[in-house]
Parts: structure tokens; sequence; C-alpha cells
């Protein structure tokens, strides 16, 4: 492994596309940084804003298919039902000449927006590594861990004691592998893997267990805090724990804030429906792939909300910020 980056994701589609994108937010947090405002927060929203105009000719592509998918459903409909009971070899020739002069009319292909889809996809799915795994991407944030974990790898019980932390457990096979050798840089990037997913508690408790290290532990903390900060929430931590820690301290404003994360991705996610096109469809078409079709989607659109809202809830707040 490299020393010079952690565990980025290394799928054989996904990893070189999360690697591009990481050099852009090296480059994003970069700028901040020198400018004096270095915050994953702010480099997660820039992040998003440069990705989603970068992709905009797709976007509009799929727009327009969509709005077009609803003039030409009833026409689709039509068709279908013409043909509803006539399964012979002739009739359904005809029926996909017919199909198939409705998608010419339009101009547009039966594949619609697959192609747009199959390209997006990909992407939106390596940001979620690159954002989730932060400093595998970004090395001015891995250098914040270096100083602690110099020292961390040669403090006995280290290992074992990181393996307790909750999120340790996706990082198993890392602990139990070969290149797991005391000092060696595969050593420390696993355990800046683990440290960067730890929640404050587990930072707290990392103080307790290794005295010695207390004042790099609390220094390396403080500065990760400061970088994670995001009006006035920890981003690597959940909603669902800064509301629980709130609580205990009383701190309850920020229990407003963390509700909002979860609140807004729920809503952007329901304007987002709403404001796609949506098939004509009064009533029953007479089709029962078609109504299946229709009451599929109404139900999926329903539940995307829902879903988006639970994701953010327990997912670290930057996963919230970047949905």
């Amino acid at each position: 492994m490299s020393g010079i980056i952690l565990t980025p994701y290394d799928g054989a589609i996904l990893g070189p596309i999360a690697k591009v994108l990481g050099y852009l937010m090296e480059g994003i947090f970069f700028v901040l940084d020198k400018i004096g405002i270095p915050n994953v927060g702010l480099s997660i929203i820039l992040f998003t804003i440069v990705i989603y105009l970068l992709l905009m000719p797709l976007t509009i592509k799929q727009q327009k298919f969509s709005k077009l998918s609803a003039k030409m459903n009833p026409e689709l409909q039509a068709i279908q039902a013409k043909y509803k009971n006539r399964k012979d070899n002739d009739s359904m020739i005809k029926m996909n000449e017919e199909t198939k002069a409705v998608y010419k009319k339009y101009g547009v292909s039966p594949s619609g927006s697959c192609l747009q889809l199959v390209i997006q996809l990909p992407i939106l799915w390596a940001l979620y590594r690159v954002i989730y795994n932060f400093p595998a991407y970004v090395p001015n944030v891995k250098a914040v861990f270096s100083t602690l974990v110099d020292k961390l790898v040669t403090a006995d019980g280290a290992s074992a004691f990181l393996q307790t932390f909750k999120n340790a457990s996706q990082y198993a096979k890392q602990f139990s592998s070969s290149s797991f050798v005391a000092g060696s840089d595969y050593m420390k990037n696993t355990f800046i893997d683990v440290l960067n997913k730890a929640s404050s508690a587990e930072w707290m408790s990392l103080k307790t267990e290794f005295p010695s290290l207390a004042t790099d532990v609390q220094n390396t903390y403080d500065t990760l805090s400061r970088f994670n900060n995001f009006l006035g929430l920890n981003i690597a931590n959940s909603p669902s724990y800064i509301i629980k820690d709130a609580f205990q301290s009383g701190s309850y404003l920020l229990v407003v804030g963390a509700l909002m994360i979860p609140i807004l991705a729920a809503l952007t996610q329901f304007l987002n429906v709403k404001l796609m096109p949506q098939p004509t469809n009064n009533g029953s078409t007479g089709n029962e792939q078609a109504d299946a079709m229709a009451a599929s989607m109404k139900s999926m659109n329903m539940m995307m909300p829902i879903m988006s809202a639970i994701f953010c809830f327990t997912l670290p707040t930057g996963m919230g910020i970047y949905w």
C-alpha cells in the first residue's frame, strides 16, 4: 500500500473514478486551506456543486427525456391496449413497429436516458467513497493524524483497543492482513481509517486508555473538530449521535441543527420527485403491466424521501450534507 494515501476504494470500476474525484476534492480543500478556511463541510458543498455542474449536460438530457416520456406514455399505452389480447407473431411485430414510430416521432431512443444513468451512477457512487473516506484522498487531512498515529503504532495494546471502536469491524481484514506489521505504513493507514470514523466518545476513551498520549490525542481531535465543524455540527458524527450527545451535555441547540440534516435531505428529495415530469395516467390504463409500473413508481416516490431521512440520520453528517 502507498504511504501517501490510506485505503481508497480499489474497485475495478469505481476505484479509478474515485481516485480522479479525490484529486478534485484535494484541490478544493487545498484552496480553502490557503485562504484560511480549511473546512471539510464547505469542501463537500463546493465539491458537489462542481460535480453537478459537470454533469449538467447529462442531467438536461435526462430531464428532456422525462418530459417527452410524459407526452409519449398515453400513445404507448394506447398501442399496448390495442394489442392487449393479440399475442400472435404478426400482432407483436405490428405493435413493435407502432411503438418504434412513436419514439421516432418524438426523436428519442427506446433506451431513453439509460446511457446518462450508466454514466452518472458510477460517478455518484464514487463520490460517496471519496466523502466517506476523506483522509484517503486529501493528504492535508491525513497529515493531521500523523503525529498521534506515529506514536500510537508503538504503544502496547493500541491495535486491540482500536478494534473495539464501533466502525473498526469494517477494517477487520486490514487488522488481520500479513501487511499489518508494527510500525508499517499499512498499520498507520489502518489506524487512521479507524480514527477517521471514531466518535467523540471514542476519542476521549483513547485519552483515558493512553494517558501518555493525551496531549497528542487532544491536539489531533481539536484540529479535526475545527476541520469538521459545520454550523456547530461535527460532520464526522451522525445526527443520531449528535442528538444523543447534545441531550447528555444540555446543548439543545445542536439537536435542532442535527435534525435539520435528515429533514432537509427528505425535503429536497421530495421536491426533486415533485419536479420530475410524471407519466400521464388518469386511473387504470387497462394495461396491467403499465398500471403495476405506475403503482410501483408512486410507492417509490413516497418512500425515497423517507429513506433519505433515515440514511442521513444514521450516516455521518458529512454524507447528509452531500445528500
